[in-house]
């Protein structure tokens, strides 16, 4: 390790030209390889070496002191860089320090610990934020609810939740595929997991585990959640101590009177909601706009996209930075839950995308205690439909996706972490 610092060290320090001390890495249209630019960004962190991301600047581009091993791995992963002067990286901080211009530079410092909450057992979907982790060559770890229950996220710095059911409802999946063995092999694994921890029922573990997620973010963790996780989340949270779950997932009918004893005041994000107790629909509440999008907007894959809200770098860093993208009309996708049905946002709750047209938001923030949450609806961005047992999204044809930059730039945030706290 210490002859592997010391190799860093000399590359860092026997730079390529007397005026190339800076690699610079664009993030606009001309970049080649947008996701794995976020690896690159993220090896600097893990080197020691503060990244400054120019937020509003060609795209939220990246700037860091030069190295060989950068250079090469810039090459290696084809992502297109520029080796610019100590001059050159100073007038463009200069520029963008202009308060007339909607700009920033934010220094990342430390590169965040990453944890994906993930079954063991497999499942017939994939998850897009694995996919981009693993295509950015970021790591990660992936834990579950004994790992939760057990105290292991305050070894983290990010969380992320994808196609979870925190309801206990196994994702409303049985109405089309209660016979499938799959389904059958996840609710037997799910109860088996909930008595050894303790729990009558795997919606008491969900809950549980829902809480000890709170807490995380309470404490100053950056929580990242898509498709079923952010509504079933919240409605876990808000059905605390009331029966939900109807007898096709735990053997005894809901409370009949569930929706008028739903506290929404424990939810990070929604409010007013009601639940859908029916047992063979998808659709957990009407926060879910997958229902009607088709029917009432005449939604289809040509017409559907969102737009990301411009805000000013300056003011409010936070969203700036979660909304960096070479183009702010970005294509819609489906999932199980694909956007949040905008009535029943609370007023705290920031919206940094939507389909106006439609009330729907499609990406939205907010902070709780120390920490934030971030909401992304839709399964996959480069999936329009993704349906169970459907192959793996390849990023390799997608090197460049809007959609997907959305997710990396939510893995970055955390290393600005310090910057923030200070301002």
């Amino acid at each position: 390790m210490k002859k592997r610092f010391f190799l860093f060290l000399i590359s860092l320090f026997t730079l390529t030209g007397a005026n190339a001390t800076y690699i610079f890495i664009p993030m606009d249209e001309s970049q080649t390889q947008c996701l794995k630019a976020y690896g690159i960004a993220y090896m600097a962190l893990k080197e020691g070496v503060t990244v400054e991301w120019l937020l509003n600047y060609r795209g939220g581009s990246f700037a860091f002191p030069d190295a060989t091993i950068f250079e090469d791995a810039c090459k290696i992963r084809n992502v297109k860089f520029e080796l610019i002067a100590d001059a050159q990286e100073a007038s463009i901080i200069q520029e963008i320090s202009n308060p007339e211009v909607n700009m920033d530079a934010v220094k990342l410092e430390k590169p965040p610990r990453i944890a994906v909450y993930s079954p063991k057992n497999k499942l017939p979907w994939d998850d897009a934020v694995t996919l981009a982790l693993t295509y950015a060559e970021i790591p990660y770890d992936v834990i579950y609810d004994e790992e939760i229950l057990n105290g292991a996220l305050p070894k983290y710095d990010w969380l992320h939740l994808h196609h979870e059911d925190f309801t206990g409802q196994y994702g409303k999946f049985w109405g089309a595929f209660q016979n499938a063995a799959w389904y059958q092999e996840d609710v037997k694994t799910q109860e088996a997991m909930a008595k050894k921890m303790g729990y009558q029922k795997v919606s008491q573990m969900k809950l549980a585990v829902a809480k000890k997620i709170r807490e995380f973010v309470s404490g100053g963790g950056f929580l990242f959640a898509m498709c079923s996780a952010p509504d079933s989340y919240d409605i876990a949270l808000a059905a605390e101590g009331i029966d939900i779950c109807q007898t096709p997932f735990d053997g005894d009918p809901a409370d009949p009177d569930c929706n008028k004893k739903l506290n929404f005041e424990a939810c990070f994000a929604f409010r007013d909601f009601t639940l859908n107790l029916n047992a063979a629909d998808y659709a957990k509440s009407d926060i879910d706009t997958s229902p009607y999008r088709v029917q009432k907007y005449g939604l289809n894959q040509e017409n559907d996209f969102f737009t990301l809200f411009d805000f000013s770098a300056k003011w409010d860093p936070v969203p700036t930075m979660l909304c960096q993208d070479h183009t702010k009309v970005i294509k819609g996708f489906w999932g199980q839950t694909t956007g949040f049905n905008e009535q029943y946002l609370k007023t705290s709750t920031t919206i940094m995308g939507e389909n106006k047209g439609a009330h729907e938001a499609k990406y939205i923030h907010g902070d709780f205690g120390k920490g934030t949450w971030t909401f992304y609806g839709g399964h996959d961005p480069e999936c329009y439909q993704h349906r169970v047992g459907d192959p793996p999204t390849d990023l390799k044809l997608h090197p460049n996706s809007a959609g997907y930059r959305l997710i990396l730039n939510n893995v970055l945030f955390p290393a600005a972490k310090k910057k923030k706290r200070e301002t």
